[in-house]
C-alpha cells in the first residue's frame, strides 16, 4: 500500500503576518525552523522511503530537516510549489478584501470562478499537482512518501485524489508544518489524516 504524508511547510514571517505568498519565495522563520525540528518527531517512526519538495525555500528547507534527520533521500518537484497569486502576493488579507473585493468575494464563495490578476486558476493548479504525484506514486509503489508542499496547493491535491469539489477549497484548514494521510488502496485513495498537529503542541 502506497502511502503519502502531505505536509504543509513550517511558518514563515509572512504567514506571521498574515501576507499572501504564492510563489513568492520566502524562507522559514525562527519559529518554521523549530515547527520543522517537531515535524521529524512526529514521522520518525513511519517508516518513510523519499521525501519530495516544492523547489520554493520555505518547503525545501522543511523537507532537508526532515529528509537528513530520517537520512532519506530529498528531491524537488516544481509542480509542488504554491499557486500563483499574481497580484495578491505580497498583500494582506484585508487589503486584499479591499482592493481586489469582487474577485475575493468570489475566492470565498466561488474559487473556481475567481480570476486573480496575473494568477493561476485553481483548476491548473490541481490539474499539475495531482498529474506530479500520480507519477511520484508510479515510481515509489508500495512506499511511504513525505510530500511538503503548500496550503492551496495540497488542499487542491486532497480534493483532486479523493473527489471533492474544489468549491469547498475555504473548508478545511492545513496550519503550518501540519501532517495529512492519504493511501493508495487498490487502485483508490483514501483520506487517512487531516490536519495532524499535535507535534507541534509542547
Amino acid at each position: 500500500m502506497t502511502r503519502l504524508y502531505l505536509i504543509r511547510h513550517g511558518e514563515t514571517e509572512w504567514n506571521r503576518l498574515k501576507k499572501t505568498q504564492g510563489c513568492t519565495d520566502i524562507d522559514l522563520s525562527e519559529a518554521g525552523l523549530a515547527q520543522a525540528r517537531r515535524l521529524v518527531r512526529r514521522l520518525a517512526a513511519e517508516g518513510i522511503n523519499v521525501v519530495y519538495s516544492s523547489d520554493l525555500k520555505r518547503a525545501r528547507s522543511t523537507a532537508l530537516i526532515l529528509g537528513e534527520d530520517l537520512k532519506v533521500p530529498v528531491k524537488t518537484h516544481r509542480d509542488l510549489r504554491e499557486m500563483n497569486f499574481g497580484s495578491w502576493e505580497g498583500m494582506d488579507f484585508e487589503s486584499i478584501k479591499k482592493e481586489y473585493s469582487e474577485v475575493h468575494r468570489l475566492w470565498v464563495s466561488s474559487p473556481k470562478k475567481a480570476i486573480i490578476p496575473g494568477g493561476e486558476g485553481l483548476v491548473q493548479v490541481q490539474a499539475r499537482v495531482v498529474e506530479a504525484i500520480n507519477g511520484i506514486t508510479r515510481l515509489y509503489r508500495g512506499e511511504r512518501i513525505a510530500l511538503v508542499s503548500h496550503g492551496v496547493t495540497l488542499k487542491c491535491l486532497i480534493f483532486g485524489l479523493i473527489g471533492i469539489d474544489l468549491g469547498n477549497l475555504s473548508k478545511i484548514r492545513l496550519d503550518n508544518c501540519s501532517v495529512s494521510i492519504v493511501e493508495l488502496r487498490e487502485e483508490r485513495f483514501v483520506l487517512d489524516c487531516l490536519n495532524d498537529t499535535c507535534h507541534m503542541k509542547g
